[in-house]
């Protein structure tokens, strides 16, 4: 008998979407529509949310509590210090000489980095040529030139209470009454603001400002 070719038999997935009779549309293969997922009920023991640890507490150096803010105190100002007393130093020099003495002195003092405005000289005798001269200009002048303050500055013992104070003040005992220089000594030492310097006899001085000068 002759062999009949057999039909070839196609598998189903080889053959591609089915269609409809009715229709003759591919028919799509239906998909599940995702929804909201369920929340997953706690489970029983699981921790909570977790806190953030406590900043870690610094201990002092010194191995102490740890000081407290306490109230504010108010500031208590110191008590102002006592003036201190100037150095005093003692040219021996008569009566004669003491005037030189004292100019040398001043010369030092200007040497040294003094400036002129901060020395005052006080005569217990006869006035400085200094002085002298600018008085006969008037008073007015003469104690212009002191409170302008920028050079040696020469004044008797009757009018020196009206000098101001200066760093540096040179006395020259050149004369005068022994009350002319009992009254001098003790104020050149109240206008002294760091040196007092004394110029003539030493006996004398030390009976006015003491033993210790």
């Amino acid at each position: 008998m002759p062999l009949i070719p057999e039909e070839p038999q196609i598998h189903e997935s080889a053959q591609g979407p089915r269609v409809t009779p009715a229709t003759g549309r591919t028919a799509p293969t239906p998909r599940p529509v995702p929804g909201p997922r369920p929340a997953a009920p706690p489970r029983p023991g699981r921790p909570g949310p977790l806190r953030p640890a406590p900043p870690v507490q610094r201990t002092p150096r010194d191995g102490g509590a740890a000081a407290k803010p306490g109230p504010s105190k108010p500031a208590v100002s110191a008590a102002p210090a006592a003036p201190a007393s100037p150095q005093i130093q003692l040219i021996p020099a008569s009566a004669e000489g003491a005037l030189d003495a004292a100019e040398e002195a001043v010369d030092l003092l200007l040497e040294s980095g003094r400036a002129p405005g901060e020395v005052l000289v006080i005569t217990t005798g006869d006035p400085h040529p200094w002085a002298a001269h600018e008085l006969s200009f008037g008073e007015t002048s003469y104690w212009a030139q002191h409170d302008a303050g920028d050079d040696v500055f020469y004044a008797g013992a009757a009018v020196a209470a009206r000098a101001a104070s200066r760093p540096v003040v040179v006395v020259a005992v050149n004369g005068g009454s022994d009350g002319d220089a009992a009254q001098a000594l003790p104020l050149a030492h109240s206008r002294a603001g760091a040196l007092l310097i004394v110029c003539g006899d030493p006996q004398e001085i030390n009976a006015v400002l003491g033993a210790g000068v």
